[in-house]
């Protein structure tokens, strides 16, 4: 009875003292909703105006922001126009959600970061049960239960001193005979404050400035993404409308051989024409017809690329406006209001991927400093102190005054700096590096931007000659019909012209969707181009 008695009074308080934590900490979907709350408010405080819009960044299966387009992933019944296709494509494209994601694991590290300097509190129970019987004497039983346990807390401050300090307890229960009881715990504590070189906590502190500084690197290049990937939706689908586009100028231009043929062959029946004459305009039946066929593989090809872009399906069943194309046309072109050196001036203030370059100078300059700091001698002010509790059960009873505590310093003489030296003179290296890198994306800046604008002027000045040429092929196909029915022309000049028109059509949507394409694309480069919450450009 006695052995049960004191195995209970021991066994139970040690089980639920361990137990109770388990069963009543956090849920897993609380944990998930803390990280998602402490990682949009680092996202929200970081996020600048000239950004752009702070809107579609949540990951999926976190709670949309109010900003956040909502839209059901469903293959839509009526033709998809351009605002409705830039929307999906936000809400669902699998790159797009992967560049949310890469944003929200560049905060989430950042977390853990922050909390090495909020104070850390850790705790340890352990327990143990032991029995042995003395076989050579007595048979006596020998029988123990032990448990010991301890709280600690870490705090690491932005001047990069360390304190730590623990309370460990150690309590053993003796239940054999005549029991003997005892309960002693130990509190100590120690501190580390830099005072010379890199010693303690300053190279946490560096980690935890580079790690801030991560998270609005990502955020520029989260939103350079979105502009990015909004000029490249709106291509894709102009793309698909203008491929569309060459399947109707093909079948029309099939139809109208299919038309001439019949027409050749009455009049080569009424002798007009050489038979010679019909054998060639069936040939340009058949070459028509390839190039009709051709064509509509060529749109089933590029929508089925769009639709990826959509995260939908490549077998689902969509079509694109194509009044979009007809409203494209209606838009008047009008002269550029811009120079290319304003455009020049504009990016090198507005360019988000150029403002990450610049600022990650500093950062190599930052870690250049603190590497020669590690060159010469680290010198921490330390102390210490350390207490234990009286004799008996009472383990509140600590005895401060017989403690033990401790002051002083420890250094570190520059006797081997071998590491040290090579850190240093990677991070010089490293800071050339980053200056090179700069002044590259300098020059690729004013590269893009030049270039943007000649493609704007080209696509623009290409669009009226074309344009032109789409009027004159227009003519000398009727001119070329009533010369045909006044013998004055040959057959095959006629068959010329009608090609020349299928190519003029086609050169000229072309040029139409290069224009608007290429505007855009400088809009983009001069970092001006802004994404609204719907995800369209204004």
């Amino acid at each position: 009875m006695t052995f049960n008695y004191h195995l209970k009074k021991v066994f139970w308080p040690l089980f639920l003292a361990v137990t109770i934590p388990i069963f009543t900490g956090c849920s897993s979907e609380k944990y998930k909703t803390q990280a998602d709350d402490e990682v949009y408010n680092i996202i929200n405080s970081k996020w600048q105006n000239d950004f752009g819009h702070k809107a579609n960044y949540t990951i999926s299966d976190a709670p949309a922001e109010p900003n956040d387009l909502q839209i059901e992933k469903t293959i839509p019944k009526e033709p998809i126009n351009l605002a409705q296709a830039v929307a999906i494509a936000t809400a669902h494209n699998r790159d797009y959600q992967g560049q949310k994601e890469n944003l929200y694991l560049i905060a989430l590290d950042l977390t853990l970061r922050r909390h090495q300097y909020a104070p850390q509190w850790f705790g340890t129970i352990d327990g143990s049960y032991s029995k042995s019987i003395d076989q050579t004497g007595d048979n006596v039983e020998d029988t123990s239960i032990e448990s010991s346990g301890g709280f600690s807390q870490t705090h690491l401050l932005t001047n990069g001193a360390l304190i730590s300090t623990s309370l460990a307890v150690n309590w053993i229960r003796y239940l054999t005979g005549d029991p003997r009881t005892s309960l002693g715990s130990v509190l100590s504590a120690t501190a580390a404050l830099p005072l010379l070189g890199a010693g303690a906590g300053k190279t946490e502190l560096e980690q935890l400035t580079q790690a801030e500084r991560e998270v609005l690197y990502r955020i520029r290049t989260f939103n350079r993404y979105r502009k990015t990937f909004v000029v490249s939706t709106i291509n894709s689908y102009y793309r698909v409308l203008q491929q569309r586009d060459s399947v109707t100028n093909a079948k029309n231009n099939y139809e109208r051989t299919l038309e001439n043929q019949k027409r050749l062959e009455m009049m080569a029946e009424a002798g007009r024409i050489a038979g010679s004459s019909v054998d060639e305009s069936q040939q340009n039946v058949l070459r028509a017809e390839d190039t009709y066929v051709a064509a509509v593989q060529r749109y089933e090809q590029f929508l089925d690329e769009f639709k990826i872009t959509l995260a939908l399906p490549t077998d689902a069943n969509i079509t694109l406006d194509q009044n979009e194309l007809t409203a494209l046309g209606e838009i008047k072109m009008e002269e550029f209001d811009y120079t290319v050196q304003e455009g020049i001036e504009t990016a090198l203030v507005r360019r988000l991927d150029l403002a990450n370059n610049t600022d990650r100078i500093d950062d190599s300059v930052r870690k250049v400093k603190l590497a020669a700091e590690g060159l010469g001698p680290e010198l921490n002010l330390i102390g210490g102190a350390g207490v234990d509790s009286g004799e008996g059960t009472d383990f509140t009873r600590l005895e401060f005054e017989n403690g033990e505590y401790l002051a002083g310093f420890e250094a570190d003489l520059p006797l081997d700096r071998k590491a040290e030296r090579n850190a240093y003179r990677e991070a010089l290296i490293t800071l050339e590096q980053r200056k090179r890198e700069y002044e590259n994306s300098v020059d690729r800046v004013k590269f893009d931007v030049r270039q943007a604008y000649r493609q704007l002027k080209e696509a623009q000045d290409a669009y009226t000659i074309r344009k032109n040429g789409l009027d004159l092929a227009s003519k000398r196909v009727e001119t070329n019909k009533l010369l045909l029915d006044a013998g004055r022309v040959e057959v095959r000049i006629v068959l010329d012209s009608q090609d020349a028109l299928v190519q003029a059509q086609n050169d000229v949507t072309a040029a139409l969707v290069d224009y608007s394409i290429a505007k855009l694309v400088f809009f983009r480069d001069t970092g001006i181009l802004q994404v609204r919450p719907d995800g369209m450009w204004e």
